[in-house]
């Protein structure tokens, strides 16, 4: 919830007056201004100073609303007992930038970014001229995390990163139970924000070839740990067996013990109660291994 905060700081612009104090905010100086809170105060004056060697400074939130009610900012909200106030890095991260969209869109190639936000984990005055990024383990799964850049000497510089993202997903449209058949029927297409999933969201390409691992609650967001390849035989279903001998395509009915897909081995029954070892081939079709 806080580095969504942040970002929303950063991103978008301020109302006139906002009566929720936010837990952090950045800054251009050592010192605290009026403006760096409110930047349509009608003037600024130094509420307090980042002390020397440092580069941030919390300050007790009921401090703060007291120092600000002497300037007319009264009975002001927040959810945090200190807010932070950071002086921001002078640097250029565009370059961090475009790798963070590059390895969004290698696993979503569709992701709409609006809005990206970079802030080193500490203080610095300016980036190395060569480095590589390295993105944390699964950072698909959500819109904020922390990277790393590594320098031509091995040093890595770390940060924190935010994005605002949208991107397609689908919806079952019903409570639905394990080894259903997922397709257009029975699923939505929907745009969401990205936020935190807990794994990939399914896409088009697994519809009609995929049923559900588990019972699945309605309104549900699908990914690829709630699916799995669809059965093409169900367990008591007949199908059709297929043996060649001879260069003869000889086929009979028999009766399946058991689900499978593509390409599983099963046992099958036939009318004379015998059992057989198959493979399966297609829908309800099989063949003598």
């Amino acid at each position: 919830m806080l580095k969504i905060i942040i970002l929303f700081l950063l991103l978008l612009p301020f109302n006139l007056f906002a009566s929720t104090l936010n837990p952090i905010y950045f800054v251009h100086s050592k010192n605290i201004k009026l403006q760096d809170i409110f930047p349509n105060a009608k003037y600024n004056i130094t509420l307090n100073t980042i002390q020397k060697n440092r580069y941030s400074k919390k300050i007790k939130t009921k401090e703060l609303k007291k120092q600000l009610a002497k300037h007319g900012f009264e009975n002001l909200e927040s959810s945090s007992r200190y807010i932070k106030f950071i002086i921001k890095s002078p640097i250029d991260s565009s370059f961090i930038e475009n790798e963070i969209v590059k390895s969004y869109k290698k696993t979503y190639p569709k992701i709409n970014i609006d809005a990206i936000l970079v802030v080193p984990r500490g203080y610095i005055k300016s980036l190395p001229t060569k480095y590589t990024v390295k993105m944390p383990k699964k950072f698909y799964l959500s819109k904020n995390g922390t990277l790393s850049i590594k320098t031509l000497q091995n040093k890595k510089i770390f940060f924190d990163y935010f994005i605002d993202a949208t991107l397609s997903v689908y919806t079952l449209n019903n409570y639905t139970r394990k080894g259903t058949r997922i397709s257009a029927l029975n699923t939505k297409k929907e745009i969401v924000e990205l936020d935190k999933f807990r794994d990939i969201p399914i896409n088009i390409e697994h519809l009609n070839i995929s049923q559900t691992r588990r019972n699945t609650k309605e309104r549900s967001i699908l990914t690829i740990k709630d699916i799995q390849t669809l059965n093409l035989v169900a367990k008591g279903s007949h199908v059709i067996v297929n043996h060649d001998s001879n260069n003869i395509n000889i086929s009979f009915s028999a009766k399946a013990l058991q689900s499978g897909k593509l390409h599983d081995i099963i046992t099958v029954q036939k009318n004379n109660m015998k059992r057989l070892r198959v493979q399966i081939i297609g829908k309800n079709q099989v063949k003598i291994k």
